[in-house]
């Protein structure tokens, strides 16, 4: 009886004690690794390629560089450094996986699939502020491009940080996670995008992003937003479910015939037209530049340009004149062809994702350069 009582008693710790190990192994967990360093410098470096890195950077604040894995959020820094090296700090979550990743200022704010919205503090890296909101879609791409750079269901505007998803649209602080208000979207509401002039716009209207209010006379939509920054946001035009371009610089958008065209893109008060072996501008300012490129957008009066010799120009957004061009490669790098997949650009900085073809990356797909 004895011996049979201790057998069960040795069974019933031995069970205890692999369920502790596979409840740590295998059960939700956070672990957090602050910075321990100084927060870098917003350094100003002369027009060229700075580095490349494996996976897709969120350049936040002109400091850092935040990475998106699967179940992990990391930053380095500074932005110019040649390759990815030891991180200021990291943030991993299990068995959640992030969905995707915004910045406001160097607030860095997270989506999770298990319905947690987490805010980072990029100087620090410590935790500013959870909330709960619907679940988001699972981390899809190898280098976490997608998550960076084009995150399902979430957006920026000014201060504030939106999620999107189930019908639903909740706005937050992204000073301290307050909500800011939420409202029901009709059906048909598809595509969304936040505009410049603070506009959260779907298919069947468009609301302000201040109040959650909706927004009287909008373009008919569908609407296809130009000019857009990460995120689907700041986009500054759109063309309306008949093909009409509007500029979204303000409180109402402004009719502008000029961005009907597919060709044309807009921004910093711009409509830009990569066409007939030019790029003119109207709008703001008026000019044209000879040659052929693609428009990746318009920061602090610098208009950036991406070659078909994948060269990088850069135009005085005011008078059209050039400020520098460099090609897209790092020094002593073997000079392969390329297409561009996501990009960023900051004031300082233009990081490219660069794929062979639809299914092949380079060895360091994402190449930063400052500008």
């Amino acid at each position: 009886m004895t011996r049979n009582l201790l057998r069960a008693l040795a069974a019933l710790v031995v069970l205890a004690a692999a369920g502790l190990i596979g409840w740590r192994v295998l059960g939700p967990a956070e672990v957090l690794e602050p910075a321990t360093g100084a927060y870098p410098v917003a350094a100003v470096l002369p027009p060229g390629a700075t580095g490349k890195v494996t996976q897709a950077p969120l350049i936040v604040d002109d400091r850092i560089r935040v990475y998106a894995g699967p179940r992990v959020i990391k930053a380095d820094g500074p932005v110019g450094e040649r390759m990815a090296i030891t991180p200021l700090w990291s943030y991993r979550r299990w068995p959640a996986e992030v969905s995707g990743v915004v910045a406001v200022g160097s607030t860095v704010v997270s989506r999770w699939t298990d319905g947690t919205l987490i805010a980072l503090d990029g100087r620090t890296g410590t935790v500013a502020w959870r909330a709960s909101v619907p679940a988001g879609e699972p981390f899809t791409d190898r280098t976490g491009a997608t998550a960076v750079w084009a995150p399902p269901g979430l957006y920026v505007a000014g201060p504030a940080v939106l999620v999107g998803d189930s019908g639903k649209v909740l706005a937050f602080s992204a000073a301290d996670g307050s909500p800011r208000w939420t409202i029901t979207l009709p059906r048909g509401c598809v595509t969304p995008f936040v505009t410049v002039g603070g506009q959260f716009v779907c298919g069947v209207g468009a609301w302000d992003v201040t109040s959650g209010a909706a927004v009287r006379s909008w373009p008919v939509g569908p609407s296809t937003p130009v000019g857009c920054d990460l995120a689907r946001s700041g986009c500054a035009g759109l063309r309306d479910a008949a093909g009409q371009g509007w500029l979204t610089g303000g409180p109402r958008p402004v009719r502008t015939p000029a961005l009907d065209a597919r060709e044309a893109t807009a921004g910093g008060g711009l409509v830009l037209t990569a066409s007939g072996g030019a790029v003119t501008a109207s709008g703001a300012a008026s000019w044209r530049w000879a040659g052929e490129a693609q428009v990746l957008g318009v920061r602090a009066n610098k208009v950036v340009l991406l070659t078909p010799d994948r060269h990088i120009v850069v135009l005085d957004a005011r008078t059209g004149s050039r400020i520098a061009a460099f090609p897209m490669y790092v020094k002593r790098e073997r000079v392969e062809p390329w297409q561009p997949h996501l990009w960023q650009l900051t004031d300082s900085y233009v990081a490219v994702e660069r794929l062979q073809d639809d299914d092949y990356y380079l060895p360091d797909p994402s190449v930063i350069a400052a500008i």
